[in-house]
């Protein structure tokens, strides 16, 4: 699973509360393993989440609605692979969010989420950065530019595809630091805070 970023919450007194729900985030690096259905069904049988995101999913266009209507979802949107890799789903049910999609584009699904228990509104960003430097840096304008135009609370759940810092990875070449010093300059704009994570450091 990976890690959720966050901008401060100021406009509700208890956020937390109020996003009482179950959200689960995937690296799946391949959505045609043999397991890959069998296992997103026990997630969702054991924890019933409200929304089920899918990263690195390998696949795009229509195999890949065959496979997400055999999923216990009532809504999904696909966005499609980057080459050979890349690949981004989000799936909901409709008895806990109403989802609304704003935009989508090769590295992002931007979707505004009602959750109906509460009158609780915010925007998702589901992000699956590009390996290639060039279209990463396309993904940290676009995030800059799209929060100056909505006033909601909002979550990146993310593969951003760049550490921060040399903690962020082990072994390969170490990270560059001018590429990590433009990627905090974008989450430094967006006032994202990072959420951290439980388990195993690198999932």
């Amino acid at each position: 699973m990976e890690a959720v970023l966050m901008p401060p919450f100021d406009k509700c007194s208890n956020p937390i509360q109020r996003l009482s729900m179950n959200i689960f985030i995937w690296n799946s690096r391949g959505v045609l393993k043999p397991n890959f259905q069998q296992h997103v069904r026990e997630l969702t049988r054991n924890h019933d989440p409200a929304i089920f995101m899918v990263m690195k999913t390998r696949l795009g266009g229509e195999r890949a609605k065959e496979i997400t209507d055999r999923l216990p979802f009532d809504g999904a949107i696909h966005m499609a692979t980057i080459g050979y890799t890349g690949g981004l789903w989000v799936m909901w049910n409709l008895d806990k969010v109403e989802v609304t999609q704003m935009a989508n584009i090769e590295q992002e699904i931007h979707v505004s989420i009602e959750v109906r228990s509460s009158d609780f509104s915010w925007v998702l960003f589901a992000v699956y950065a590009s390996p290639r430097l060039e279209e990463r840096t396309i993904l940290w304008n676009n995030l800059a530019t799209v929060v100056e135009y909505h006033n909601l609370s909002w979550v990146i759940a993310r593969d951003f595809n760049e550490p921060l810092n040399t903690d962020d990875k082990f072994g390969g070449r170490e990270i560059s630091v001018n590429r990590s010093l433009l990627f905090k300059e974008c989450l430094d704009k967006c006032n994202m805070i990072d959420l951290g994570f439980s388990g195993p450091r690198f999932t």
